[in-house]
Parts: structure tokens; sequence; C-alpha cells
């Protein structure tokens, strides 16, 4: 598993440092400059070849790359021979050395380019982007959204990926288009800038299949439709239906695999409840009361030697409540136990169809540098998997036209990103690092290849961005020293140069620092 994520972490990080850095190595050549070294990661050299007047080189770390231009020190260029200065980085004029340092920011767009092109030339296997357990109190129920409704439009933008929910700035949303079951509609809205999509992300497609199990453990699917079982349709999704006043029971016929999409049930033993539900909770309540409870309540395992272990929890027992409040799903049970600063706390279960009430001392831990508590239990929960998307290849215009956009926007949507992390809109704990990487592109390229290139896509422009930076050692720093040799009408004394390479080392340190300390933070 380690060696997988690390050959997806290469498969994808590579290509973007391997464009950056041929986009420095083809303008040298273009200019005539030597390129001594190419080499596609830091550190110690494992493999390198020499054509020419260029070593080709991969090395041990594979964070980055570099280009070793003949004559690139500032500081020692008037020892470089007259003969060789055509050569040489430093003698070309201003012209020659921005493009030179352009070229890799530069190289970084055009390959976001070329990977939207070909998602949208080909047609995307995108997952669709839908929306969770919305509560009846938050801004989008209120603005018209629901549970389940699949995310389609935003203004006019459609939405391929999560950073589509984004508008930069200040900006207003003002229409949402949706899929709600069969149809889609456009939903009146008015949200501004990056709160939409903050909202949003409080409601992940955390959606529970709709299977219940009875106090003595028998399990059942539930519909709002009468002798037909959508296992599409997800507990959250029928509590918030509107129009619902009859659900339907059907008992699950026994030795199966109720995660397969293939679950058979007995229509023969129909058993039909009346309800009235608003929200999800209210429907499970009503439940709750005729005895039937969400399936991820029963306990699928349990650790040995645990805290439930050592009271008597069981496989399959049910819970039901924790200190008195009844809980409706294991998510319930596992955030309510975070908040109970006890030694013990009174846990309710059903267990071969006996009620059951025991104290348990729950085990008190560190995960990602907070405070865990836990009962040493696994829950039967079951959820919907993600439906995937497949988009009709745009064709040849089309394709040129949208990859301009995607490109352009996803630039727009960087800077506006750092503005807001500079004003302190953001905070820095937002900031990842190398493991951040990794796990983005893990989890992207085990959910859908084109997932995987727009990620890749989008970091290829940030990596663009974040390049064009005026600090000293980044190409943007290279640009600023050339604009300000303009501006003096000569190149600076070596002793500014010096204090704003210092400058600029220690603020990429800095930040560098931070984005690792996160990473450690988040998986340690």
């Amino acid at each position: 598993m380690l060696l997988e994520k690390i050959a997806i972490f290469i498969l994808f990080l590579g290509p973007l440092v391997f464009f950056h850095e041929l986009g420095h190595f083809l303008f040298a050549r273009l200019f005539g400059v030597r390129v001594e070294v190419f080499s596609i990661g830091f550190g110690p050299k494992i493999f390198k070849k020499k054509y020419g007047d260029t070593e080709y080189a991969i090395s041990a770390i594979p964070l980055g790359g570099y280009v070793k231009m003949y004559g690139d020190d500032p500081f020692n260029k008037d020892e470089i021979p007259e003969a060789e200065r055509p050569y040489s980085f430093t003698h070309q004029g201003k012209f020659a050395r921005f493009w030179i340092v352009m070229g890799g920011p530069l190289a970084n767009f055009i390959l976001a380019f070329a990977i939207f092109f070909s998602l949208l030339i080909t047609g995307e296997r995108i997952p669709e982007i839908k929306l969770g357990a919305v509560p009846v109190e938050s801004s989008l129920f209120k603005a018209g959204l629901r549970t389940g409704d699949v995310l389609v439009k935003v203004n006019d933008t459609e939405v391929y990926n999560p950073t589509d929910l984004m508008v930069e700035g200040k900006g207003e949303i003002k229409r949402i288009t949706v899929k709600r079951g069969e149809s889609t509609s456009e939903l009146q809205v008015d949200f501004r800038g990056d709160k939409f999509f903050e909202e949003v992300l409080k409601y992940p497609p955390f959606l529970r299949k709709p299977f219940l199990v009875d106090n003595s453990g028998k399990q059942f699917a539930i519909t709002a439709t009468k002798g037909k079982v959508d296992f599409k349709d997800s507990i959250e999704e029928l509590g918030s239906r509107q129009g619902v006043t009859t659900v339907y029971l059907y008992p699950l016929k026994k030795d199966q695999d109720i995660s397969s999409d293939n679950v058979e049930v007995d229509y023969q033993a129909e058993s039909s409840l009346p309800v009235v539900s608003s929200e999800p909770k209210s429907l499970l309540g009503a439940l709750e009361a005729r005895g039937f409870h969400t399936l991820d309540l029963m306990v699928r395992s349990v650790n040995a030697n645990s805290p439930a272990d050592k009271v008597g929890v069981r496989a399959n027992d049910i819970f039901t409540s924790i200190e008195g409040q009844k809980v409706y799903s294991f998510e319930d049970l596992r955030s309510r136990l975070q908040t109970i600063d006890k030694k013990e706390v009174t846990v309710e279960f059903y267990s071969n169809g006996e009620l059951k009430k025991l104290n348990v001392a729950p085990e008190v831990t560190q995960q990602e540098g907070k405070t865990v508590r836990l009962l040493g239990v696994y829950s039967f929960i079951e959820v919907q998997k993600i439906n995937f998307v497949h988009t009709k290849s745009k064709g040849l215009i089309g394709s040129t036209k949208y990859s301009v956009i995607r490109t352009w926007d996803s630039v727009k949507k960087t800077i506006d990103g750092f503005l807001k992390l500079l004003t302190n809109q953001i905070s820095l704990k937002t900031i990842g690092g190398p493991l951040a990487i990794g796990k983005v592109a893990h989890d992207s390229f085990n959910t859908s290849l084109s997932y995987f290139f727009q990620l890749m896509a989008l970091i290829s422009v940030n990596l663009g961005v974040i390049n064009l930076f005026p600090i000293p050692v980044l190409d943007g720093g290279h640009i600023m020293f050339i604009a300000l040799e303009i501006i003096n009408g000569g190149p600076l004394s070596r002793r500014k140069m010096e204090i704003a390479q210092q400058v600029g080392l220690s603020i990429l340190l800095m930040l560098m620092v931070g984005a690792i300390f996160n990473d450690v933070s988040r998986f340690f």
C-alpha cells in the first residue's frame, strides 16, 4: 500500500516538475545558453547520462527539479571568459533572460491546458458533486437546496470538480442548477464568494443505504414506493423528501452480501408504517419508536480488550442511546461520545432482543493532534457509492475554448486563494505539503482518472503561479530583478542582491516548514 502511494505520488508530481524544467531548458537552448544539468529531483543522482553539453539526471528526492545553466551566478559573471559569454545565462540580454525564466511557469500553464483539452476532447468520467444531509436550519436548505441534490451549475459555470464551486473574491452566486432525482431545476439564490463553497463542504455525501434493523437484529430495506425498493435512495434522502406519509419495509433475504448492488428482499412480507417526515431525524425517530434502527447502529465487530469488550458489548448488538440521548447513526454516537468529558458514559443497546444499559469507560487517545474517545467497536455501516457521469466530447473548437477558460479560471482562483491567505481570510493551516499532495493524488487516482488529471492540471497551475511570486530564488524573483535592472538602468549591487536572496530564501523556508508542520499535524 505504501509503495502504491509513493508510485502514485511520483506519477502525479513527476510530469509537473518535468514540464516546468523543460520550459526553462527549451528557452535556454533557444537563446543559445549552455545547459549543464537537467535534473528531475534533488539530492544524490540515482541515474545520469550526458548528451552533448548537458547531463540528464534523476535524483533521489522527487519533490522538484532544476536546470543548471552555464554562468548562472550573477556574482561571478566577470570571471567568465569573453569567448564563452554568448553561452552564459548572465550575459544574455534582458529579453532572453526573461523568457528563459518565464519558460518554467509558462510550461506549467501549457501543461494544464493540454490536460484539460485531452479530457474535454475524449470525454470525462467524473463523480457527481452531491450534497449530504442538509439540516433545515442551514443556509443551503433556506436557499432551496436539499439532501441528495447534485450540483450541476454555479451561475453559468458547469461543475466538474469541487473547485468549480468557488467564486473569486467576493463574487456573487445568483443561480444554482441542481439535479434532484430525475429532474433538473434552477434555484435563485444569494451567496457571496467562497461562503457557498465552505457551506457545501460541511455536508459531504455520506449517505446511508436504505437498510434498517429491528430490536432482534433482523434486517430490512425501506422505501417510499410500495412494492419497489430503490437501492440508490438513501435514508437521508427519504427523510428529507416532501409528501412522504407512508414508508414500506421489506425483510432482506438471509446470507447475502448487502454491500453488493444486487440485494434481494422478500416482497411478500411487507410492512407499512405511517410517518410524518420533514427531515431525516423525524423519520428515524418515528421508526425508532416502532423498534427499527439504521443498520449502522449495529456492531459489526468488537476489538479485543477494548472498553466495549470489557463490559460485554458483542457483534450484532444495536446501540440506541448514550447518556440518555437517542442516537440515529453511528456517526451520531461517535460525535456525542467526544463531547462527554466523563470517566464513564452510559450506553443503551439491544442484545438478542433484550435492552441493556451499561456504563463504559472510553479509551482516551490522540489522533491527528486531537483527543479522541473510543469504545472499540466497528459499525455495519453501508453508504451509497459515488455516482459517475460520463461527459461527451466537446469537439476540437469546444475543447480548445473550454480548456482556455478552465486554465484561466484556475489561475484566477489560485491568485485569489493566496490573496485571502495574505489577508488572513484563510488560515495558514490550510497550506499543505508533500504529504497532503500525496493524499489527494492517491484519493483522486482511486476515484477517477479524470479526477486525477483534473487535479494534476490544477496543481500545475498552482506551481506556475507560485513560481511567479516576486520572491528571490523563485522565477518571479528573477523577473523582479530584471524589472529593477530596467528601472535602475543597470544591475543591482552585489550587497542588495545578497540581502534580497537571503530574505527570499527565508520566506520560502518558512512556507516549507509551515506546510510540513501542517502535514505532520494532520497525519501523525
